[in-house]
């Protein structure tokens, strides 16, 4: 199984975060999530608000489009990359496996 799946609103992606990282980076998969190093420690949420921008930034979408809806208190969780009108499902897949997947 893969480490992101498409729903009725977009796609959501299984991440695992270590926070407290030396640079903020995707180390590959950990199970079936994508394993992200961030810098922010998981205090008051700032692991979690880098999770957004990093996604977003990786994805090259905007970070309003992205949304934990599982695991804001841990460090596996699932982000929602919402679809809009001018990024289908299927063009936000194809941005996941060409950015994600490749790096």
């Amino acid at each position: 199984m893969s480490f992101y799946r498409e729903t009725g609103d977009g796609i959501v992606i299984n991440v695992f975060v270590q926070p407290r990282a030396s640079r903020n980076q995707v180390a590959g998969l950990h199970g079936e999530a994508l394993k992200l190093r961030l810098t922010a420690p998981p205090v008051e949420g700032a692991a979690n608000k880098m999770c957004i921008v990093f996604l977003a930034d990786l994805l090259g979408v905007p970070k309003s489009t992205l949304e934990i809806v599982a695991g804001h208190s841990n460090r596996s969780k699932q982000v929602l990359v919402r679809s809009t009108a001018d990024r289908s499902p299927a063009d936000l897949k194809k941005i996941i496996e060409q950015r994600l997947i490749s790096s």
